[in-house]
């Protein structure tokens, strides 16, 4: 961070001031007990987790990407196998299928919330599917009752790409809520630092209720190990969450339904800020927790000078994200060109992040709505 900012994009010194000496004596706990890989303080947190999440297990493991593999892994997804997902939220997820060897299948995604289009998984279902990747893209669940539905039809295993969606949820057809975790076969999350709920570095985990997954999974983390020594699994790998960043993620477990609510009370403000302006504001529901703030311009063009007078004026702002996976360089091996998935592509020049994290002051959000009503971009 730069102090240039009127307004930073984000700000991690703010979310720890508070906490600082907790955090410090969680480190501290840490090298006292003489104790760094795999020790009380993973246990304790992935308990703790599962629980906040409402499921049986949570396993930690390096980071968000880990969670992604081992979760296909421990599904048995692997050579000759396709796997549904978005192109619209990087390249992680792809990354990951085509790690276990399975084949990406890219889909579109609804318009209106930016997460996966669960009619266009249908159309994309073959006999060779055995995955689906929903994305619960900027702190918004997808669809997930029309996802599990399907899956359910189809014998497809549902791994929740919830690494923005920490205490998120929808409800179900019984209208009770359902958290990101609590959906899907598995659920993979990130812990790095700017998440929702974030370390002081790389982490990640894997949530899931099967206990022979969770077990797998546990093996797979820790190079395919039963126990010391013995070797049980092929393809296990060193990818454990560290015994540091899982006591620092017990300070701030505590705290993450208050700043989840405090990032909506923000996006209210937001709303509220910039009605009027021929700006695509994110569809509200109850259990969003906004990760992002990103709104949506009429044009590429329009985008762009928003873009430009934002940062201009020392308002932070990013792009999430600007180039769609199919169209990546290193993916054009997939068989996608521009035109495959036109509502990704058509997104993807038009949206753009706002500053969004629960410190964020009233007074900042009114700077950044002024900001952009006196851009003269219009």
């Amino acid at each position: 961070m730069t102090t240039s900012w009127r307004v930073p994009f984000g700000d991690l010194r703010r979310s720890h001031q508070a906490l600082t000496a907790d955090l410090i004596a969680a480190a501290g706990r840490v090298i006292e007990s003489g104790w760094y890989i795999l020790g009380h303080e993973v246990a304790a947190f992935e308990q703790e987790f599962a629980t906040f999440c409402g499921a049986r297990h949570c396993v930690g493991v390096a980071s968000g990407a880990e969670a992604l593999y081992l979760a296909l892994a421990a599904a048995g997804i692997g050579p000759g196998d396709e796997v549904i997902t978005v192109a619209n939220a990087c390249m992680y997820d792809v990354a990951a299928i085509l790690q276990a060897g399975a084949r990406p299948v890219l889909v579109d995604v609804d318009a209106a919330t930016q997460n996966i289009d669960p009619a266009a998984v249908a159309a994309a279902i073959t006999p060779r599917t055995k995955a689906v990747i929903p994305v619960h893209l900027f702190g918004r669940l997808a669809d997930m009752a029309a996802i599990t539905a399907l899956a359910e039809r189809h014998g497809l295993v549902v791994i929740e790409d919830a690494a923005q969606a920490h205490g998120a949820w929808r409800a179900g057809s019984d209208r009770q809520p359902r958290m990101a975790g609590q959906w899907g076969n598995l659920a993979a999350f990130s812990f790095y630092p700017s998440k929702n709920l974030g370390a002081l570095g790389d982490g990640g985990a894997v949530v899931t209720n099967d206990d022979q997954m969770a077990a797998q999974l546990r093996r797979l983390r820790m190079y395919g190990w039963e126990r010391k020594y013995y070797t049980s699994e092929v393809g296990g790998r060193n990818s454990r969450l560290d015994e540091l960043q899982a006591a620092l993620l017990r300070v701030k477990l505590p705290h993450l339904a208050a700043a989840n609510a405090a990032r909506r009370e923000r996006a209210a403000w937001y709303a509220t800020a910039l009605a009027g302006l021929p700006l695509g504001l994110p569809v509200d529901e109850p259990g969003h927790v906004y990760h992002l703030y990103v709104v949506t311009l009429p044009d590429r063009a329009s985008r762009d000078r928003l873009r430009d007078h934002l940062l201009a004026n020392g308002i932070g702002c990013d792009i999430h994200y600007p180039v769609p996976t199919h169209l990546q360089p290193a993916y054009t091996d997939l068989g996608y060109r521009p035109g495959s998935l036109p509502v990704t592509e058509d997104l993807a020049g038009r949206i753009l992040s706002l500053p969004m994290y629960p410190e964020l002051t009233y007074e900042e959000v009114m700077l950044v709505a002024e900001t952009i009503r006196a851009g003269g971009i219009w």
